[in-house]
């Protein structure tokens, strides 16, 4: 299937109320994204905390020479 011209084919995880949704349901501020499937959005808050560890371990890992 390919991007049919005008449709949104982006995903945001909303906060508010721990859903999958396409843009504009709910305010910006209540959204992580855009993420290119639904089932990348569905996961944002693992992805979130993943990519955090591993900026936290590359600070460590940099200070401590």
């Amino acid at each position: 299937m390919g991007d049919e011209i005008g449709q949104n084919t982006q995903f945001f995880y909303c906060l508010k109320h721990g859903t999958v949704e396409p843009e504009g349901v709910c305010k910006a501020k209540d959204r992580l994204g855009p993420f290119p499937t639904a089932e990348a959005a569905a996961h944002a808050l693992q992805t979130i905390h993943d990519r955090e560890k591993e900026k936290q371990d590359e600070d460590r890992n940099w200070r401590n020479g």
